[in-house]
Formats: structure tokens, C-alpha cells, sequence
């Protein structure tokens, strides 16, 4: 199958990073096998946040590509008021959160959606979630890659439609590329309020950032972050 094909409307949820990598030693294994009692439910059907966790918080926050899931439980250790649903699909990644977030006594505020976000946007309620990040996504450099970059009109059509007036759409990166790429999509998206005068701002973590391991190491390597943030009108 060609990319052009691949990348066409035809297949518009068709996810292109790893699934899985190393195998799960015992205590990530024993925390995957949990999922199912912390996972959205699966299907088409419309879902309302409200209904997915066993308890009732004030706001509901969405990360999407949470990795390992540092930044996510961080948040939710921070503040007690907010429920998160988190997407990703690396198997790992899901395993290492689940683990991290039964040990923080944060598991019962997070519902995971162990797949590609694109499959669980629609499903969400109009102006339903409270904030949305995606962190570090893969960059794609290539210039024919970059129809694969999540920051996409479609995507940001799906975003808008399920944030709240005033929710914010956080963004960070270490690819000065993928930074450049995300602005003009955001900028030129009407549903967007983007509020930096300046690349300080870019440049500046917001007040209640919480580190990853992705980031932490990309520091060291000499890449620093951008941090992307606009409103929704």
C-alpha cells in the first residue's frame, strides 16, 4: 500500500507507530491485565466523561499520546478535582501508566483508551472536556510524513467540537519542526485563540507543568521544549 493511499481519507484512523515493544515483565503484566476495569468502553457509542469514572470530579481533562504517563498522573497527584481520560496505544506505555497510577491512588479519577485518540474524539460530547494535551507526538520530519502529524485540521475539528469555550489545547515539543508546523495549523484554525506574543512565550513552562521522561532526557541531549498553548474561542 502506497502512502498517498495509506494517508487518504479512505483510512483516516490508520495509526502508524509501534503497538508494542519490549516484552512486559511481571508487575507491568500483572498492570495491563487491570485494563479492562480502567479502559473507555469499547464501541461507536456516544460517551459522556461524567459517566466513565466511579466518582464525581469538576473537570475533566484529555492527554492524548501520554507515553509512560508521567505528566498525567503528576496532574492528577496535583490537583483532586480532575478526572482524566488518557489515549495511547503502545502497550507499554499503558502498562507502565496503569502501574504508576494504581501506586499514586490516582487509578480511580483515569479511564484509558488503549488505542488511537482519532477512534475516541468523535465519540466525545460537544464541549465536554476542560483541557486536551499532546505531548511530544511523533514529528514525522519528513515532508512526506507530515500528513501523519496528529495537529491536523480534521483533528483539530474533532478537539474544538469537544472542548469547552475557554478550555485550553496544550501542545509541547522538542522539534523545532513539528513546533513551527503546529502554530500555523492552530493559527490558522478559527476556533483557536493563540495568545503568544513572543517565542519567549514558547519557550516559558506553564506554571503547573509536569516533566516526562521523554522530555527530561531530550534536555539532556541538548533539544529543550516548546510549549504550545491556545485557547478555545
Amino acid at each position: 500500500m502506497t502512502d498517498n493511499l495509506a494517508d487518504s481519507a479512505a483510512f483516516p484512523h490508520r495509526f502508524y507507530g509501534r503497538r508494542q515493544g519490549r516484552p512486559l515483565k511481571n508487575a507491568r503484566a500483572e498492570a495491563l491485565s487491570q485494563l479492562a476495569a480502567s479502559q473507555v468502553p469499547p464501541g461507536e457509542d456516544l460517551l459522556d466523561p461524567v459517566n466513565l469514572l466511579p466518582l464525581t470530579v469538576k473537570k475533566y481533562w484529555l492527554e492524548i499520546g501520554f507515553g509512560n504517563g508521567e505528566h498525567m498522573i503528576g496532574q492528577l497527584q496535583n490537583d483532586p478535582d480532575i478526572g482524566f481520560i488518557g489515549c495511547e496505544p503502545f502497550v507499554n506505555g499503558v502498562s507502565a501508566a496503569l502501574k504508576d497510577a494504581a501506586a499514586a491512588g490516582v487509578i480511580d479519577r483515569l479511564r484509558v483508551h488503549a488505542d488511537d485518540a482519532r477512534a475516541l474524539l468523535p465519540r466525545l460530547p460537544t464541549a465536554s472536556i476542560d483541557r486536551a494535551f499532546v505531548l511530544f507526538s511523533d514529528p514525522w520530519p519528513k515532508t512526506r510524513h507530515h500528513r501523519r502529524r496528529f495537529i491536523q485540521p480534521e483533528t483539530l475539528d474533532m478537539l474544538a467540537r469537544s472542548l469547552r469555550s475557554g478550555a485550553e489545547l496544550r501542545l509541547a515539543t522538542d522539534d523545532p519542526g513539528l513546533a513551527g508546523w503546529s502554530v500555523e495549523q492552530i493559527h490558522a484554525h478559527p476556533a483557536f485563540d493563540w495568545r503568544a506574543s513572543s517565542m519567549k512565550n514558547w519557550q516559558t513552562a506553564p506554571e503547573d507543568w509536569v516533566a516526562t521522561r521523554y522530555q527530561i532526557k531530550a534536555l539532556e541531549q541538548g533539544r529543550p521544549s516548546f510549549y504550545l498553548r491556545s485557547w478555545r474561542v
